[in-house]
């Protein structure tokens, strides 16, 4: 009997259904076309910041010092409305316009605690540099313009000279001691809520430039 040849089984393959994954490169490699148009809408509203002060409220703009609000506006400039504060630096007798979408250039008032703390500063030896006066009035002048409380502070500490002679003073110290004195007196009036007499007592006591004071009454 011829022997029987044996039949290999072809195990069959499962299909694998390719239209889902085809669908899923299609979208991933689609480009839109050029006719497509992206949509553009119009900003008619100024972006704003959320709005943190109120009328009367006094807030410190850098370069200027203290200031108060008199007044919340609105204008219509190039069709977009626009809110602005109006804010009155009365040292400077200048009234200030500050969009309230830039009103991250205005800081608060400081706490009775800062008040507290600059007046540690002023108690301390003020720093003496060895730089050219020059160099060194560029950087008061910078401190005093950078809004900082404490900065502030340092600059009248380290140009104190316990006196009240001209000629112990350059001009252009005087004038950046000055600017920094009143600039941090004026702050110390809004949050201690005392007579500008009681704050320079205070102030000056710090400086040991009490007998400065008593001069003065």
């Amino acid at each position: 009997m011829p022997k029987k040849k044996k039949v290999k089984k072809v195990k069959k393959v499962k299909k694998v259904k390719t239209k889902s994954l085809s669908k899923t490169v299609e979208k991933k490699t689609m480009v839109p076309g050029q006719d497509e148009k992206p949509e553009i809408k119009k900003i008619k509203k100024q972006p704003s910041e959320k709005r943190i002060y109120n009328i009367k409220d006094f807030v410190v703009y850098p370069k200027h010092g203290v200031g108060k609000i008199t007044s919340i506006e609105k204008a219509n400039i190039g069709q977009i409305d626009i809110q602005f504060y109006k804010i009155l630096v009365e040292k400077e007798k200048l009234t200030l316009t500050v969009p309230i979408n830039q009103q991250s250039k205005l800081r608060p008032i400081s706490s009775i605690n800062q008040i507290n703390k600059c007046i540690s500063i002023l108690k301390t030896k003020p720093k003496i540099k060895r730089t050219m006066w020059s160099r060194r009035a560029q950087e008061y002048d910078q401190k005093i313009n950078s809004g900082k409380i404490y900065e502030l502070a340092e600059v009248v500490k380290d140009l104190n000279k316990n006196t009240d002679i001209i000629a112990d003073q350059s001009y252009s110290e005087r004038q950046l001691f000055e600017k920094a004195y009143d600039r941090l007196k004026s702050e110390f009036e809004a949050v201690l809520k005392v007579s500008p007499e009681e704050v320079q007592k205070k102030m000056d006591k710090a400086l040991g430039r009490t007998k400065i004071s008593e001069n003065l009454e």
